[in-house]
């Protein structure tokens, strides 16, 4: 018996003993120990117009620790989120981004962040496929075209001279006719399932909200056709007078909805 508890003890010392070798030969090791902030955000520049975009997120993330507090640590937060951004990864660069423009309120690449912070709704609104299914935006949740125009008009607002600006109020002009367009989407879609009433208030709300979009020619189409179907005729008369005026060309009035289907929209 005293043999045998003799020989546990070391067997014992034994496994503990490459227990620890073991753990220790695999703890990682971090190439950018000895590098310099300069160094890192060198490199992560380069991951990141390699389209590295997971390697650059991670090295401009190890630059915001080790140069905190400087010009640098901030400008590898709005590179960080332009990456989150490009690698797909939406809400992490919209995190980004609102963290920054909230610890740096008064910085002077604010306007930047704005812009990014709008294209990123912008584009996540958009969808990857969209162009390829030929699907706009005004068929597409609103939530993220709204956000996206507030970014863009908080950056046209406090930043008119902005090298963004003018980019900036050209997509704002996009999300507008998409709203409205949104609007007669849902018009046309209750229109064509006979409920006129519902088709009606979209089509006014069209017509109230965005004066000046394209897709009011066929809010007003809708509204003689609705009208008509309601029996309500001078409704009707009525909104027939508004398009021939604002429209007098329109195809509405020889084809109906047919021969309208290539989207008025541009993209990106």
């Amino acid at each position: 018996m005293r043999g045998s508890r003799l020989s546990v003890a070391p067997l014992s010392g034994l496994v503990l003993a490459l227990s620890l070798t073991a753990c220790g030969s695999t703890a990682p090791v971090d190439q950018t120990a000895g590098w310099s902030p300069n160094r890192l955000y060198s490199e992560a520049t380069d991951e990141r117009n390699a389209g590295a975009y997971e390697k650059a997120i991670a090295l401009y993330e190890k630059l915001e620790g080790r140069a905190a507090g400087t010009p640098l640590a901030q400008q590898a937060q709005l590179d960080k989120a332009y990456a989150q951004y490009k690698s797909g990864e939406q809400a992490q660069a919209l995190a980004t981004l609102n963290r920054f423009m909230r610890l740096h309120p008064a910085s002077p690449a604010l306007d930047y962040a704005l812009y990014l912070k709008g294209l990123v709704n912008f584009n996540d609104n958009l969808g990857l496929f969209g162009s390829l299914a030929r699907q706009d935006l005004s068929e597409r949740d609103q939530k993220a075209a709204k956000e996206s125009f507030e970014s863009f008009r908080e950056l046209v607002t406090r930043f008119p001279d902005s090298r963004y600006t003018p980019d900036a109020r050209s997509r704002m002009a996009y999300i507008v006719n998409s709203l409205a367009q949104y609007e007669v989407h849902v018009a046309r879609y209750y229109h064509q399932r006979g409920a006129h009433v519902a088709a009606i208030s979209r089509a006014q709300q069209a017509l109230t909200d965005y004066p000046e979009a394209p897709a009011l020619e066929e809010a007003l189409f809708i509204l003689i056709q609705s009208y008509d179907a309601l029996g309500m005729t001078q409704l009707r008369d009525d909104a027939r007078r508004v398009l021939v005026a604002n429209y007098p060309q329109s195809d509405y009035l020889s084809r109906g909805f047919k021969g309208r289907d290539d989207p008025w929209w541009k993209l990106w």
